[in-house]
């Protein structure tokens, strides 16, 4: 893993050699290598852009934090080059039970159909996260990671959206302060962010009254890897429990206390080992790795944009865990973010783009926050009513599928469809299937030419993906042809990728550097609601932006237009 006397940085180098070159004005600047930072700062760089990455410490995150990792996160962590060691290192679960007492309510499978690379989640400390995503970020040659570098002044410059407007922060290091340029900020420095203050913004939201607390503990257990969830369990009554298992054989447990319980007494561990204790049993070895208590709070800031700085994860918006809607979604902001920011600094869509960032993530902000809301008030009902509520929902769910619906543990983490964004076009023939514009793209076994196993995700992202489902001894004809053609020599970049269903030969005539894969189990179809001859335009961030059962390069122009919000797409 990383040697943590490799986080330093030449800070002299900034006063000595770096008054003059410090005095350009860098692409884009992230702030807080968290996760989310290194995942922006990873994406940026692997498009080409250069990037600075700032921190004002120089360690990894300490204790278990965010540990749930959803299969959109593993999706993105493919992309960023880094996903396998993700999984290898992880506990790869999908079964989930929930309990009532010492009674088993009902299980669920988050991903019951096979034919996806990656589980529905993987468990895996938040410093093994990050540790793999800076150990990426490491080997980028135009990504440049400055430790102890703490941001301490902020004013924006120059004309606001023209080539001219550009950010000047103040950076403090060991060796005194400096100044940094850059075009644009990502302010991705965690829920107190410093970025956030510096400039006179708040978030806005709600803050449960509830106290609970978070135990790393080592142990030999006989647990399956499942999450398991306990509503008034014998062994801490009246309160729930969570129990998630990590590697290195940590499990995570959390313990509801209430809102009177005092955070400083409970951490102690005369009072974390006996609740412990009650829930393993006496005869049970185990230790604790690491505790903390924390406070429910659903928080956004009003606009995730303000003027070149651009806020992304908790510094933006802020969930509680139940769920796992906290990194999971900040991970999808990067993603959403990256591409953006590369094609504005390019010059192939105009800065209004970045607007759409804001925009689509703040709408999925408001989507997990509500979901996230509704399952806090589930697990610690604040009235009597809603606690008579919940009780017959969950005696009512041991016999009934209807009552599973309404019990909420914590609704897990899904991609958020943006349905109403501005960059979509919509459907103008019919389709069937979920795959609609907004969606971010389902994954799907296939083949390449020398019979390999591939999946259809590893093929899409970081460019505009003109997808392609055809059969196997039908030609494409001439209308066909000469779109995809005419695309292919299109101002925007384009990648094709045809989807062959069938045996025999792929037909001819395909764009020079098509990746031609062969859809054997016709999953990739299926999920896709896909005819011979349909097309999909994919967003460099896996979503769809648009779908027609034809290619015409006119329509598939104007769908590009409208995705990077270039002027006359209405």
């Amino acid at each position: 893993m990383i040697d943590y006397q490799s986080l330093t940085f030449d800070y002299a180098r900034c006063h000595e050699q770096g008054v003059e070159a410090e005095k350009s004005v860098r692409p884009v600047v992230v702030v807080g290598a968290g996760p989310v930072g290194l995942a922006t700062a990873i994406d940026l760089a692997q498009q080409g852009v250069n990037v600075v990455l700032v921190d004002d410490d120089c360690t990894l995150s300490t204790g278990s934090r965010a540990i749930c990792f959803s299969k959109r996160s593993l999706d993105i962590f493919d992309r960023l080059g880094c996903g396998e060691r993700m999984v290898e290192k992880g506990v790869s679960w999908n079964v989930g039970k929930v309990f009532r007492k010492d009674e088993l309510v009902y299980t669920f499978n988050l991903l019951p159909e096979s034919g996806h690379h990656r589980p529905a989640f993987v468990n895996l400390q938040q410093y093994y996260v990050e540790g793999f995503l800076l150990e990426r970020a490491q080997a980028l040659p135009n990504l440049e990671i400055r430790w102890k570098s703490k941001v301490i002044g902020l004013a924006q410059r120059g004309e606001p959206r023209t080539d001219d407007a550009h950010v000047a922060l103040e950076i403090d290091t060991p060796d005194g302060p400096y100044e940094l340029l850059a075009r644009y900020v990502v302010a991705s420095d965690g829920s107190r962010s410093p970025v956030r203050k510096l400039m006179g913004l708040d978030s806005h939201g709600r803050t449960f009254k509830d106290r609970f607390l978070i135990a790393d503990v080592k142990m030999e257990a006989d647990f399956p890897t499942e999450r398991w969830f306990w509503f008034d369990p014998p062994f801490h009554p009246n309160q729930s429990v969570l129990l998630h298992r990590q590697p290195d054989n940590v499990w995570r447990i959390d313990f509801q206390l209430g809102w009177d319980a005092d955070p400083v007494l409970e951490k102690t561990p005369e009072r974390v080992i006996p609740r412990v204790r009650a829930l393993l049993g006496p005869d049970v070895k185990f230790e604790l790795e690491w505790v903390s208590i924390y406070t429910f709070s659903c928080l956004r800031m009003d606009s995730f944009r303000h003027g070149n700085v651009l806020f992304a994860g908790d510094s933006a918006h802020l969930v509680s865990p139940f769920g796992a809607r906290g990194a999971n979604s900040g991970f999808q902001d990067s993603e959403n973010l990256a591409w953006k920011l590369a094609m504005v600094l390019e010059r192939r869509a105009p800065d209004a783009l970045l607007d759409t960032y804001a925009s689509e993530r703040e709408f999925a902000a408001d989507e997990n926050i509500r979901n996230s809301t509704r399952s806090t008030d589930f697990i610690t009902p604040k009235s009597a009513v809603s606690r008579v509520f919940r009780d017959a929902v969950l005696t009512l769910a041991r016999e009934h599928a209807f009552a599973r619906q309404l019990v909420n543990s914590g609704r897990l983490s899904v991609p958020a469809v943006l349905h109403e964004s501005t960059l979509n076009t919509a459907d103008e023939d019919r389709f069937t299937g979920q795959m609609v514009p907004g969606a971010s793209c389902a994954d799907a076994p296939l083949t390449d030419a020398q019979g390999n196993a591939q999946w259809l995700l590893k093929q899409l992202g970081s460019r505009f993906t003109g997808l392609l489902f055809c059969r196997t001894g039908s030609a494409l004809d001439t209308e066909t042809r000469a779109a995809l053609d005419a695309l292919a020599g299109g101002a925007v970049p384009l990648d094709f990728v045809a989807v062959i269903e069938g045996e025999g030969a792929a037909p001819a005539a395909l764009p020079a550097g098509t990746t031609v894969l062969r859809d054997a189990q016709g999953l990739a179809a299926q999920r896709y609601g896909a005819q011979d001859g349909a097309f999909y335009l994919i967003r460099p961030d896996q979503h769809v932006s648009a779908r027609w059962h034809r290619v015409s390069a006119p329509r598939v122009e104007r769908a590009l237009k409208r995705a990077l919000c270039v002027e006359g797409t209405a």
